[in-house]
């Protein structure tokens, strides 16, 4: 198998259009980034915009104290006990409110821009700008009359630097000026908050260095300084700026700073840049960068047919993709643009946050749901990351909610009397509290026991027992907590979880019967499959955990009888899975999020070997949702659900839809589209939100390899459109998988490596009705003939699956 596979222009986006999107440019920006300086680059050949963002920069967030309303939990029972359900489904909301509860979340913002203005002497002509996703590097490019001129940016992981640099070449001098200026604002320019922002800019400029600084409303400074190393011509300051005339090459060098104080900060920052530029060339620091980003960034490979060869420009790929189909390049570097943006919008470091919705590139003072949400978004934007080789960039994600815990043990205490954590939705940093004060958010408990899949997922991928037992199960305990003071039983003596929201939907029998359009009407109910569903997943990973660690087997046989009294799933007249189990609540088809399939995905809980009738019935559930309430990120869910259920071209005619409805020219994912095209909720405005892009990855993967505790699936989901193709160093739970595959010429091979020792059973594609294998470890499953049981030791012999003869069902 190759170690790694040639990605040629699979590895670029490549532009012959300057971003447009009225006012907003930087929504279609070529984004750089090193996991907590991101560098967006937008604009066009006269005036060219770089917006800076930093991971820890945020603002106009307020955190009020936590009345105690735990008493209005009884009271919210018997309402509903009274089938009162939309009269209790206010009762928390409205009790904080009437205690004058205010909390809001922050926002992240831009730091500052560079502003770059460069003369042109005529009509530009051959317009390109691309991205280089192997080394972070944003290219513009453009003729003028006989010469040819070109900047190109990354952001550094070295030097933790904006590395910029403007030539002209032939007879091509650069003349312009450049300096850091607060990046104005769309929609908050009359906004009393954005006026004292901007009262508090301050800049400068010497005929080396521009500098800049605003306060936050924190009271802290946040900047940066500017370095302009220009060969030949000649350069005077102007106003705040630098201009610099009749020059071969320009190279500028920016640091950035938070939380700080602004005279302090610059005079560091000169230094830094000054030593920085002493021997500095744009190559040089370019190949110390990339010798760290090109890793991550290979870290696993993918190729389709010979997507890796088409050269097509975005433009052309959307174009194409109208037509009915994404084309297989597109796809293969929508996979790969998912996982640039990953890497490079958070990381391990210390400073680092977990990926947001619009990573390290929103252009405004207060972006549309740039908060972490924990109903869907923050999971699918990791839900990738271990099998894809990007497993120690969740590092991050695991901080943050260890730093809100004292938050998430007060929510439980004060909003429902419980222990443990109860975590909202809604958070963003240093704000762990209660914040969208509704009963669709305020009301569902599910997040904490969703993240703690994640807990266990880093456990599984790494064997991390010190993980295990210092961070995962401490989590899992305090989640389970809540739970244990939150449950009732009910006369069967099962649980009922009450109340109990499925994200974000309200069952049908209580929507308008007038038809207007309502957000969440009516979102409390008992027993939403999802909480049961969690609730069980989090048993059996505790129960495991326990196990691992040699922990008590008393708390084994607790936790076991507790899976006893969880109600069963129910199915309705459809013969579909009920999104509600408790009776009373009818499902609604016309909704967005798929949270009742969580058995089926993200879970492993039910499968086709386990219960393939009830695995029939999340099959039915996921296609009565109606396509028109869709958003950008739940197409990417449903496309993995799809994967889940072994169909490939179910799953990829999500990502068909995805790309005609969410996807600008730089290929971000939008929340919906907003043009009345029918295929997604309607909505006026359609955010950026980067979940469907990394939505997208999973998808893929999904489709590609499947990876639970003890069963592996190789290209379980393989669509028809995907005759053959390659992947090289894809992770399951204990090692690494290659596999290459050729419909059409009857060809499958895979390389199967232990990272640890290894027992599981691996299940090949239906189509290969036989095979060698070089292993006699690998033995037929009782699970039917494409499944194996694979033993390997770590740092054993690979095994080796090929085909001898496959006959390919069409």
């Amino acid at each position: 198998m190759p170690e790694q596979i040639n990605q040629q222009h699979g590895d670029r986006l490549s532009m012959n259009y300057p971003a447009s999107w009225w006012r907003n440019m930087w929504r279609e920006a070529l984004p750089s980034g090193n996991g907590v300086l991101g560098a967006s680059v937008f604009g066009g050949v006269e005036q060219e915009t770089v917006l800076l963002n930093h991971a820890q920069l945020w603002h106009w967030g307020h955190k009020d104290e936590l009345p105690d309303v735990s008493g209005t939990l009884s009271r919210t029972r018997e309402l509903m006990d009274e089938e009162r359900y939309a009269e209790a489904s206010w009762q928390l909301a409205d009790a904080l409110k009437g205690h004058g509860y205010g909390t809001r979340l922050a926002s992240r913002f831009p730091l500052a821009a560079i502003k770059l203005i460069m003369p042109c002497g005529s009509a530009f002509r051959e317009y390109s700008r691309t991205l280089e996703m192997d080394s972070g590097e944003v290219t513009v490019c453009w003729t003028d009359g006989a010469c040819r001129f070109g900047r190109k940016l990354f952001v550094s992981r070295a030097d933790d630097a904006v590395i910029y640099e403007i030539e002209g070449s032939g007879d091509g001098l650069v003349t312009g000026e450049i300096g850091l200026i607060l990046h104005p604002s769309d929609r908050w320019a009359d906004a009393p908050e954005f006026k004292e922002l901007e009262k508090s800019v301050e800049t400068g400029s010497d005929e080396a260095f521009a500098w800049y600084a605003a306060t936050n409303d924190d009271g802290t400074d946040f900047g940066a300084v500017l370095r302009i190393i220009p060969q030949g011509g000649h350069v005077e300051t102007k106003e705040g700026l630098i201009r610099f005339d009749r020059t071969r090459r320009v190279l500028v060098l920016v640091k950035v700073f938070v939380h700080g104080e602004r005279s302090r900060d610059w005079a560091r920052l000169k230094l830094e840049l000054a030593e920085l530029a002493a021997a500095a060339t744009y190559e040089r620091l370019l190949q110390r960068h990339i010798a760290l980003h090109r890793p991550l960034y290979r870290s696993a490979s993918l190729e389709l047919d010979d997507a890796q060869l088409d050269s097509r420009s975005n433009e052309r790929l959307l174009l194409d993709a109208y037509q009915g189909e994404a084309p297989l390049a597109l796809v293969r570097k929508m996979w790969a643009l998912g996982r640039y943006l990953f890497l490079s919008g958070t990381a391990a470091d210390e400073q680092a946050e977990p990926f947001g919705l619009y990573g390290l590139w929103g252009g405004d003072y207060r972006l549309v749901w740039s908060h972490n949400m924990a109903n869907e978004n923050i999971q699918m934007m990791y839900w990738h990351a271990h099998v894809g080789g990007l497993g120690k960039l969740t590092a991050s994600l695991f901080r943050y909610y260890e730093g809100l815990m004292d938050d998430f043990r007060e929510n439980a205490r004060k909003l429902y009397g419980c222990r443990g954590i109860y975590i909202p939705a809604g958070t963003t940093a240093g704000i762990g509290v209660p914040n969208q004060i509704v009963p669709v958010i305020l009301n569902w408990i599910g997040a904490a026991g969703w993240l703690a899949r994640h807990y266990d997922e880093h456990y599984r991928f790494t064997g991390d027992l010190q993980f295990l037992q210092e961070t995962a199960i401490p989590f899992m305990r305090e989640a389970l907590q809540f739970y244990e003071d939150f449950l009732v039983t009910d006369e069967d003596g099962l649980y009922k979880i009450y109340p109990s929201v499925s994200p974000e939907n309200t069952p049908s029998n209580f929507m308008p019967t007038d038809g207007k359009p309502l957000a969440h009407p009516m979102p409390t109910a008992i027993n939403a499959t999802m909480d049961i569903a969690i609730l069980k997943e989090l048993l059996h990973h505790l129960i495991e955990a326990n196990r691992a660690i040699g922990g008590d087997p008393e708390e084994t046989r607790s936790w076991n009888k507790m899976l006893d009294r969880l109600p069963a799933y129910r199915i309705n007249k459809d013969g579909a899975v009920c999104e509600w189990i408790h009776p009373a609540f009818e499902d609604r088809y016309a909704h967005r999020h798929l949270s009742h399939l969580y058995p089926v995905f993200p879970g492993h809980e039910v499968t086709q070997e386990s219960d393939p009738d009830l695995f029939g019935a999340f099959e039915t559930a996921v296609r009565k949702r109606e396509i028109g309430a869709q958003s950008g990120w739940s197409l990417a869910h449903m496309a993995a659900i799809y994967a889940r259920l072994g169909d490939g071209d179910s799953a990829l005619d999500c990502l068909d839809v995805l790309s005609r409805s969410s996807l600008l020219p730089n290929l971000f994912t939008l929340h919906n589209d907003w043009r009345g095209m029918g295929v997604s909720m309607n909505m006026p405005t359609a955010p950026v939100q980067l979940d469907a892009n990394l939505g997208w990855v999973n998808a893929v993967q999904e489709m590609l390899l499947q990876t639970a505790p003890s069963l592996v699936k190789l290209l379980p989901a393989l669509p028809g459109r995907w005759k053959r193709g390659r992947l090289a160093e894809w992770r399951f739970h204990t090692g690494r998988v290659s596999m290459e595959w050729d419909r059409e010429a009857g060809l499958f091979r895979t390389e199967l490596i232990a990272d640890r020792d290894t027992d599981m059973v691996v299940k090949l594609p239906d189509w290969v009705s036989s095979c060698t294998i070089s292993a006699q470890e690998a033995q037929p499953s009782p699970l039917g003939p494409s499944y194996y049981t694979v033993q390997m030791k770590s740092g054993a012999p690979s095994v080796i699956i090929e085909t001898e003869h496959c006959s390919c069902k069409q």
